[in-house]
């Protein structure tokens, strides 16, 4: 059974020593959509939102908060990022949009916090650029992708 890392024996909560850990290439990708009417993915689409270009703003919103991770997940350590990608398509079955964001760093610790910070900040962006046409939008479906690198080596999300 896999244990929490950030927990010690007493139960209390520290930051993990990665120290004496090798430098591997590391990367995480991260999704997650928002869900909104057809007319709403209209407007932005047609780049008629009140408050500008949705996706543009909310690509760079993924990617600053990608950096500023450690600023606001305790416990996370200051990353030396080496790319941060966004990307946000239309998806029609939702109706709305779908993002997805990835990380990469050579380093000692992994960017999976870092590209779904990414990815869920990008989320509430398109929220908030959006929402006095829809209040109803709906965020959802943020997870790991896959992540590369490390002692623990692959993962990639089955199905």
């Amino acid at each position: 059974m896999a244990t929490l890392t950030h927990i010690d024996a007493a139960g209390e909560a520290h930051m993990v020593d990665v120290g004496d850990k090798t430098e591997t290439v590391r990367s995480a990708t991260a999704e997650g959509h928002v869900r909104m009417l057809p007319e709403t993915l209209a407007l932005i689409l047609d780049g008629n939102a009140k408050k500008g270009d949705v996706i543009g703003t909310a690509r760079l919103a993924g990617i600053m908060a990608a950096k500023k991770t450690s600023d606001l997940i305790p416990l996370c350590h200051p990353l030396m990022l080496t790319k941060v990608s966004v990307e946000i398509t239309e998806d029609a079955a939702l109706p709305g949009l779908r993002v997805t964001a990835t990380a990469k760093l050579t380093g000692k610790t992994g960017v999976e916090m870092e590209a779904l910070t990414a990815v869920s900040v990008a989320c509430l962006t398109i929220y908030d650029m959006a929402k006095a046409a829809d209040k109803g939008m709906q965020i959802g479906g943020i997870q790991l992708l896959e992540k590369t690198g490390g002692k623990s080596g692959t993962y990639r999300l089955e199905g």
